[in-house]
This record gives structure tokens, sequence and C-alpha cells, in this order.
């Protein structure tokens, strides 16, 4: 199974460099030179990582073949992926992975079902757990422990405390 790690942002400089926005907790593991990554789209790829640095905050990376601002450019948005075993789980057990946590049972903590998880929604200011309700909506759910303080992946089930509103229509 593929997991992305990082989505490549724009060119840094005139060398190649290019700012990723990192989708993982093992930056230091999953994105250490020498690490080949593939790519969605395919195409792009795979990159080989040649060397990376903090700059101002942001992760910067430099790829084998990407010599050039151009070059670098033309790789904005491609998302980079690590094989890893389907059962495989973070070491943390307050983590977990996107694909894991898709098709999960949504119940708030009196039992009410409120629906499934469609997917993850990684913003830059937070994690939302996109629910695909019973009823037929959506909810956005934000990802924290004050609003989702269960998780059972062997019941597979997510019990929620949303705030008042958060699951009213409209």
């Amino acid at each position: 199974m593929e997991l992305v790690v990082a989505r490549i942002g724009r060119a840094h400089g005139i060398r190649g460099e290019v700012s990723v926005e990192v989708r993982t907790d093992e930056p230091e593991v999953r994105l250490a030179p020498g690490s080949v990554l593939a790519t969605d789209p395919p195409d792009a790829g795979p990159l080989t990582i040649e060397s990376g640095r903090v700059h101002s905050g942001r992760l910067l990376l430099r790829f084998a073949g990407v010599g050039d601002r151009t070059a670098a450019e033309a790789l904005r948005n491609t998302l980079l992926l690590v094989e890893v075993d389907p059962d495989e789980t973070p070491d943390d057990p307050e983590e977990f992975y996107d694909h894991q946590l898709v098709g999960l049972t949504v119940v708030t903590e009196d039992g009410a079902e409120v629906g499934t998880i469609g997917e993850i929604a990684h913003l830059p200011a937070q994690d939302l757990l996109v629910v695909a309700r019973a009823d037929g909506g959506e909810s956005f759910v934000p990802f924290v422990a004050e609003f989702v303080p269960d998780i059972d992946l062997e019941r597979r089930r997510v019990v929620i405390a949303p705030p008042p509103g958060l699951l009213d229509e409209g």
C-alpha cells in the first residue's frame, strides 16, 4: 500500500530545490537523503532525495536529476509516496494512517450513528475527518482529541464529541 508522505510545493531558488508540505510524523525517516519515492502522478517519478534542509520553518528538498528552477517548478503539487505494509501502524498509539480511518463508523458519545469517514482532509491549519452522513449529507470534524476522544480500530468505530452546531444541516 502506498502512503502519501509529502506534497511538493513551489520551487525555491534556482538550483532545483522545492518546498514540501510534510504529511508524515517521521520526515527524518521517510524524507531522508537517499530515499526513493514513488509519485502521483506516476510519470513524475520515482524521485530520489539528494538533500534536505529546513529554511524558515519549511522543509526544502533537492532531488537527483532536478537541477534548476524550471525542473523543480514542474514538480509542483506532486505527491510523494512510500510503500508500507497495510498492517503497519505508527509507533505512537495516538497516531493513525489515513487508510486505517477511512470507512470507520462515526458515532457520538451517546452512541448515535453519524455516518462513515470518507476521507481525511489535510489542511494547512487542521486535519479534518470528512464524514459521509447516514442522512446523505457531509460533516467536517476537526481531528483533535477534544472532538475525537476515541478511535477503536478493532471495532472499526470512531467516537466524536461534537460541539453544538457542528452536525447541524447547512
